[in-house]
């Protein structure tokens, strides 16, 4: 059984139960964010009762939050009205947090550029513990649906960008990482060993940057670099994606290692 490409969650129900002794947390709130939650996985739009099964809210608490977010216009009713999808609004809210993230208005003419000289996709991810959030993505000339989405999730074990950001942790994170991980592969190819990962990690250390071939999709070769922050601790990850119809793995690390590492560095806080 292999794992589709349509995100990777770390929702938990149980999440808001350990903030039970603080007291400033608004657990009204919570279930808000619970009930939003529940698109993360999702293949089609949602009835009430699977958003309350999802979020792990209470059927009445859920229809009282899904009304709320209703009349917000945070949900919406699908258009042959099977069920409940996120609405537009919360689109305005992804653009302020990508318009207000320092990282992402840096990168912009890096990737451009980066874009421009390899015709390739490029991507840029922020790291968040056990997956890596695409946050700007600039395709290339064949591309599937999920590969253009803002937004979307990728685990950080198995893939490029996600083994750059693991080679510059501890080896005992990257071990806590893997534990905690689906490891459920994508295809034939995907790791599903510890030792599979750390041999990756060992060779990204070496080269400068990461390879993976076949890890999320079948005909894809990618290469990733991390991005790091002021305290030397990656924050993301710089991706450049694209056809083993086209390259062979050594030939494409070969064209276009040198040019993703120097991406990478010149958005990197410690250098």
């Amino acid at each position: 059984m292999f794992r589709k490409l349509i995100g990777v969650s770390t929702f938990d129900p149980e999440e808001a139960q350990q903030f039970g002794d603080d007291p400033l947390f608004i657990r009204a709130l919570a279930r808000g964010v619970a009930v939003l939650s529940a698109f993360e996985l999702a293949h089609k739009p949602l009835s009430l009762s699977e958003i309350s099964q999802l979020s792990g809210v209470d059927r009445s608490a859920a229809q009282r939050v899904v009304h709320t977010l209703m009349q917000l216009g945070m949900i919406v009713r699908d258009e042959e009205d099977r069920g409940y999808l996120p609405g537009k609004r919360i689109l305005t809210m992804a653009y302020s947090c990508l318009r207000l993230t320092p990282i992402c208005q840096k990168a912009t003419p890096a990737l451009l550029e980066l874009r421009r000289r390899t015709r390739e996709r490029v991507d840029m991810s922020l790291w968040d513990d056990t997956r890596l959030i695409y946050a700007m993505r600039m395709p290339s000339k064949h591309e599937i649906f999920t590969a253009t989405l803002t937004g979307n999730t990728v685990p950080v074990y198995c893939t490029a960008g996600g083994i750059s950001v693991l080679a510059r942790l501890g080896d005992d994170e990257i071990a806590d990482i893997f534990a905690r991980s689906d490891l459920t592969p994508f295809t034939p190819d995907t790791f599903t060993t510890l030792d599979q990962v750390m041999q990756a990690v060992r060779e990204t250390r070496n080269r400068g940057h990461a390879i993976a071939v076949r890890q999320l999709l079948r005909h894809e070769i990618a290469m990733g670099v991390a991005v790091l922050g002021e305290d030397n601790r990656p924050v993301g990850a710089i991706h450049l994606a694209g056809s083993l119809d086209e390259h062979s793995a050594e030939d494409f690390s070969a064209k276009f290692g040198t040019l993703l590492q120097q991406t990478g560095q010149s958005l990197s806080e410690y250098r």
